[in-house]
């Protein structure tokens, strides 16, 4: 019988801030954001707690957040400190396991299956790794501790900042009922919404669906719902991190109604995936831009080509070329690169400590 895998979800604290705050103390009890000028279009990739207060979140715009808070202290990205700040946190991770998959500089999945350290514990492991990134690099981190990776990702948000959560095996069924839909992977705002409707709000809600009704009902995001409201989830810990794929996209209020409107909100996705790219320091070598277009009536489109250097002009003509194929109001627009490498994986198996 198989027994469930001991995955740790690490997510160092409003990272980015967290650095620029280590390096000048004097700004800790301020509004601090880290992101493009506003006079740019750019967007806030990170802000720290303070900044939180005035409802300022990572992908706003920046000109949006300094109308929330027009004290709000804006600083540029500043990715060799990052970088070096980020190389240090993950050496630590290499001392408690080799199966690690990271997702940016600042976050990763640890599987700690049959490790010898901390008694084999789990729980002690993240612990330990979560003092010594205190510590030794000068920033908090908080994990989540479960068996899959998708209950370690939900679980590392449960106590932010500077704290952790654990999700035992046996925990699983009792925790999950109880737990928003809009908690789960790839349920974003519009999308909870559209669940709410259909009485779907809790994870305890969508467990009383068969799968046939969730299939019909919402095709592939219903398949995935029935596993992932279950908490159950196969995929493994990539073993060397590696992404095939980076993309970001914004699911709109009020539908855009032309292309016109579809290229004006262009921009701000530009600056968003550039941010994302960078946190990867070059490691990551683009081989095509991509352009994902969903109209009103939920049919979609895709549109690629190759691109070592996608720039804003690429976009620009992919969304010109690909629009015309469903002419119609969009409600969700996407940009991203396909990644010259494609990741391997890996299985691993547990032990029972936690």
């Amino acid at each position: 019988m198989d027994i469930a895998r001991k995955i740790i979800h690490i997510d160092c604290d409003c990272f980015y801030a967290a650095v620029e705050m280590r390096d000048r103390p004097e700004l800790r009890d301020l509004p601090l954001a880290v992101g493009g000028r506003a006079d740019q279009r750019g967007v806030i990739s990170t802000c720290n707690y303070v900044a939180r207060r005035y409802g300022i979140h990572s992908a706003m715009p920046t000109s949006r957040a300094l109308r929330l808070c027009p004290t709000l202290t804006l600083l540029p990205h500043s990715f060799d400190r990052y970088r070096e700040a980020s190389r240090r946190v993950h050496a630590i991770f290499k001392d408690y396991t080799a199966h690690i998959q990271p997702l940016s500089l600042d976050e990763a999945y640890l599987d700690v299956t049959g490790s010898a350290h901390c008694k084999g514990s789990a729980t002690l492991i993240a612990e330990e790794v979560r003092r010594r990134i205190r510590e030794e690099v000068g920033i908090t981190a908080s994990a989540g501790i479960a068996p899959n990776k998708l209950l370690a990702k939900i679980a590392s948000d449960w106590n932010k900042p500077d704290g952790q959560f654990v999700i035992r095996p046996q925990d699983v069924a009792d925790f999950m009922p109880e737990l928003p839909i809009a908690k789960l992977w790839g349920i974003g705002r519009v999308t909870a919404e559209r669940l709410a409707q259909q009485g779907l709000v809790s994870c305890g809600d969508a467990q009383t669906w068969p799968l046939e009704r969730l299939v019909s009902e919402f095709g592939n995001l219903g398949a995935s719902l029935y596993s992932q409201c279950r908490g159950i989830d196969e995929r493994p810990v990539h073993n060397d991190g590696v992404r095939k794929s980076l993309s970001v996209e914004t699911t709109y209020a009020e539908d855009l109604p032309d292309l016109a409107s579809c290229m004006a909100a262009l921009p701000p996705l530009y600056d968003d995936l550039t941010a994302r790219l960078a946190r990867h320091g070059g490691t990551l070598l683009p081989h095509k831009a991509v352009v994902k277009i969903k109209y009103r009536d939920f049919t979609q489109t895709t549109i690629e080509c190759v691109c070592q250097e996608p720039r804003s002009d690429v976009y620009q003509a992919l969304l010109e070329r690909a629009w015309p194929r469903g002419a119609k109001p969009v409600r969700l627009l996407g940009v991203g690169v396909r990644f010259a490498e494609a990741p391997q994986q890996q299985e691993r198996g547990s032990l029972p400590l936690w």
